[in-house]
Parts: structure tokens; sequence; C-alpha cells
């Protein structure tokens, strides 16, 4: 098991999120950055669902009262165990008793800590990501805080072969504080006249800070309709982006509302989401770039397969 000591920030339990469910209402939730919680669970020889903690932004201290393997990836934190740092992107053997320090150290949002065999909260609607906004999943449908215990499943390996693991540098994402994004133009395409769509795509959005983990609100040039903001409301999902009234975008993350009524100029591609998720609030800025379907499919095969082949294992008998 693991205890926490200190938490600050958005420190939740995800797995890759919640499915089956939209049609009644309920958001996916699940991790901002999917790459970074994938990876960081292929470290530890978890399937890249298993439940893991997500830190937005802070910081987090746990003990572990067991031995275990854990990984720490994302963008702009450190780890330390014990007395060592450890860098990103690798995995390490933890001794019980020792200390394990998650710390936001510069540019980037979201932090991930996986354990060998998950963590094992129990799973509400089929899934153990926690919805903050409903109050439901993870550890009592909250952030975690000072004194909880988190059980840990069954490794699927012995330790010490888990550990020392890391993720080739070729095989990650380029995080950036100012990244252009790939985007589709759909499905409300023409609800914007060609100065409109000239205008997205070559303008910077600043990330206002009142974005969350539902959407991120864009500042930068005003966007104007045909026709006027309102439809009649319609399914969404992440990585849409919509416009409404006021002409600003707002990019919809893992906790966005599973339907809305304002026109989506475009949606993200799924390689590209980790991108705009470690952008932080307030601070760096985004641009985005028209691509295709078939572009997109084919970005994310080749960025599945990097990951899985980027595992290199430890050299040590």
């Amino acid at each position: 098991m693991l205890e926490v000591l200190d938490v600050s920030g958005l420190a939740t339990i995800q797995d890759s999120g919640r499915t089956g469910w939209r049609k009644f209402g309920v958001p996916s939730s699940g991790p901002m950055d999917w790459f970074a919680f994938q990876a960081a669970n292929l470290l530890v020889g978890n399937s890249s669902s298993a439940a893991a903690i997500e830190i937005g932004a802070g910081e987090i201290e746990l003990t572990a009262t067991q031995d275990c393997v854990i990984a720490a990836t994302g963008a702009g934190f450190s780890l330390s165990v014990y007395v060592w740092d450890f860098p990103l992107w690798d995995s390490c053997f933890v001794r019980a008793g020792w200390k394990i320090h998650v710390k936001k150290s510069s540019a980037g949002m979201w932090g991930y800590l996986s354990i060998a065999g998950g963590f094992d909260v129990p799973k509400i609607l089929g899934s153990h990501s926690t919805y903050l906004r409903g109050n439901f999943g993870g550890v009592d449908g909250r952030l975690l805080q000072a004194g909880d215990v988190l059980k840990i499943g069954i490794p699927s390996r012995p330790l010490m072969e888990l550990s020392a693991r890391s993720l080739a540098e070729d095989a990650r994402l380029n995080y950036s504080e100012n990244p252009i994004v790939d985007v589709i133009l759909v499905p409300q395409k023409n609800r914007f006249d060609e100065k409109n769509i000239e205008m997205f795509l070559s303008s910077e959005y600043k990330i206002n800070y009142s974005s969350d983990r539902m959407g991120y609100r864009l500042e930068g040039t005003r966007l104007n309709h045909i026709g006027g903001a309102d439809l009649t409301s319609e399914g969404m999902a992440m990585g849409a982006i919509q416009v409404p009234a006021d002409g600003q975008p707002i990019a919809m993350m893992a906790d966005c509302a599973t339907a809305g009524g304002y026109p989506k100029i475009a949606s993200i591609i799924s390689t590209n989401l980790p991108l705009l998720a470690q952008c932080v609030p307030g601070k760096d800025s985004v641009r985005f770039r028209e691509t295709t379907t078939e572009a997109a499919q084919e970005n994310y095969r080749a960025l599945i397969q990097k990951m899985k082949n980027g595992i290199v294992e430890s050299k040590e008998d």
C-alpha cells in the first residue's frame, strides 16, 4: 500500500476513462494527458488502462508500506524516492518505508504516478476514474488527501524485472509551452466563413486562467459565426473546439459535458491532445494547424507503436 503524507494541487485517481455512459450524461473522465498516463503504466508492466495517480499543477508525497515499483511521467515534474532523485519516464524500485515525492519543477501541467499492479480502488460505472463534479470514482469521488491509504493490485511480473525500465527519448512527445496543435475542421465548419477559419488557423490563443479538466478556454482573435452561436444540443467529446457567442474558442477536455449547443469549428487530433493539456493556464499559448483524418490516424498508430517499442528493459541480470 501507499499512504498519502501530503498533497497539493489536483491529485486524483484516474484510469483510461468511463465508457458506455455518455448517453446518460456521464462524462468519460480519465487522464488529461493520455500519452503520459499510458506510458507510466507500461513502464511498470500494467495494462495501459490501469488506475494511476494524476497530479495537476501541484505535488504529492507518499510512503510505501510494502516493496513496490513505480514510474512517474508527464511534463514539469520531478521524482525523488528516499534520498535519491530519479528521472521521469523511468521505473524504479521502492523499498517498504521509503518516501516518494512527485513535485512540480518546471513548465507543464500534469504528472502521473503509476505502480506495478495498479491502484486498487472501487469501480464506479465500470471505471476507477475520479469525476470531481459528480463526486464519484477514485477515492470517495474527491481529491486525494493526507491520510489516504491506497491499496495496490498484483504486479504482472516480479518487481526486480519491472524496475530500471525507461521510455526512450525518441518515443516521447515533444511538449512545449507554445505548441502547434493539429486539428480537423469539423463538424460545423460551415458556420464560419473563410476569413474566420483562416483567423482561427493563423492566430495564437492563450490558455485562460479559468481553464480546468472540463475545458480549456482560449483567449485570442474573436471568431464570428454565420447564423448565430446557438445550435440544437448534440454530442460532444474530448478534443472538440466549440465557439460560444463571445467568439472565444473552448477546447473540450477529459471531464467535458456529453452534449453542447455551440458550433464546433474543429476537433483536436488524439496525438496532439496531450500537447494542449500540458499548457499552463494564464501562461502558455497554442496555435492550430489543419490536418486530415487519414494523417491523424497514421499519426496515432505510429505514436502507439513507438511507445510500445520504446520501453527499454534494465540491462542488469
